[in-house]
């Protein structure tokens, strides 16, 4: 079944993107972080409604999405400038911070399929300079909205969650994964399932 959302959003919550009937927008969390997060989404991402970077955003007030890769309009990489104090979350990442590194201010989150996450970081060397956290894979039971294209795999918001787990405590992180699941139930049941 497609997850690709009308452009004119007919019979779509304007917000979270799902169906008026099974909207969650009355239902989210809001978590306040001392992490700020910058999600980069690949723009074939923007549409999708199961894009669970939105929902990340809508209950992170200090989450921001930004948009890469929409055709015609360059990437601006001044979004990745800081005073050092940024990490990228990112499963191949080049580095990782040791035990005794502060945590980030800032942490940065590519939002797209496997494939499209690798090129961002091939194509914006900017990523590829910052200390990467590597978050341990999920539960073999976790329920998918899409199939990952390797085990380890896992949804923006559920890796949001795991790096906030690591960084700030489960406290953090929980209403996130319960976020998840409640989306993953919405997004079932407007496929009839």
């Amino acid at each position: 079944m497609r997850s690709r959302t009308p452009e004119d959003l007919s019979g779509r919550c304007p917000r979270c993107f799902l169906p008026t009937a099974l909207c969650l927008c009355a239902e989210l969390p809001r978590i306040l972080t001392r992490t700020e997060l910058l999600v980069i989404r690949h723009h074939k991402e923007t549409l999708k409604s199961t894009n669970t970077a939105r929902m990340a955003a809508l209950a992170l007030p200090r989450c921001h999405i930004v948009s890469y890769g929409s055709p015609g309009q360059p990437f601006d990489a001044s979004v990745l400038e800081d005073d050092g104090d940024t990490w990228l979350l990112f499963p191949d990442a080049q580095q990782s911070p040791t035990a005794d590194t502060a945590p980030p201010r800032r942490l940065i989150v590519l939002d797209g399929s496997w494939g499209q996450a690798r090129r961002m970081v091939q194509r914006v060397p900017a990523l590829r300079r910052l200390p990467g956290l590597k978050l341990p894979p999920p539960p073999p039971d976790t329920r998918r909205l899409r199939r990952p294209p390797h085990p380890d795999g896992m949804s923006t918001l559920e890796a949001i969650a795991g790096a906030l787990a690591y960084l700030e405590g489960d406290a953090v992180a929980e209403p996130l994964y319960a976020l998840h699941e409640r989306m993953f139930e919405q997004v079932m049941a407007s496929r009839g399932r």
